[in-house]
């Protein structure tokens, strides 16, 4: 699946792009996480995809990032993760790329993915798992994290 962005940030399918890059700055290592959670199901879903891009548009960490570059660096990752190597790969790259006081955030991020359609598979929380260990965020944080991303997105 190719990805590219429209003018107001939103993410649509379209053409393939090159191959996924091996050394990234923290802004992709931040939007590979995303899309690794958001394709943990196998389901790459339209509300998933919008939300990476409003958390993009949005938050903080990203207040120098080029918008322009969220379908490339999406496609990047989507290329990297049909590989039969490709998570523990990706998850290599990113941890490479995020300086310490970010994984926290990187977590956070994931798991505002997955909560984000309201339920969480069991591969979605495996997932969260390896991230976790992948990215050296302890489980106490994590814990914390998971419960701020479920009170956020918890409908009455």
């Amino acid at each position: 699946m190719v990805l590219d962005v429209t003018a107001t940030g939103r993410l649509y399918r379209r053409t393939p792009p090159d191959g996924p890059r091996t050394m990234i700055d923290h802004h992709s290592a931040l939007i590979y996480v995303m899309v690794v959670a958001s394709a943990a199901d196998d389901d790459m879903t339209d509300n998933e995809l919008h939300i990476i891009g409003e958390i993009v548009s949005h938050l903080p960490v990203f207040k120098d990032f080029d918008t322009g570059r969220l379908p490339q660096i999406t496609n990047e990752c989507v290329e990297l993760l049909s590989d039969a190597e490709g998570l523990d790969r990706t998850f290599q790259i990113v941890r490479g790329a995020l300086p310490e006081r970010l994984r926290e955030t990187a977590y956070a991020l994931a798991c505002d993915i997955v909560a984000a359609d309201g339920s969480v598979s069991q591969e979605e929380l495996r997932l969260l798992e390896m991230l976790r260990h992948a990215i050296g965020v302890g489980r106490l944080p994590a814990a914390a994290i998971e419960r701020g991303a479920a009170a956020r997105y918890r409908t009455a």
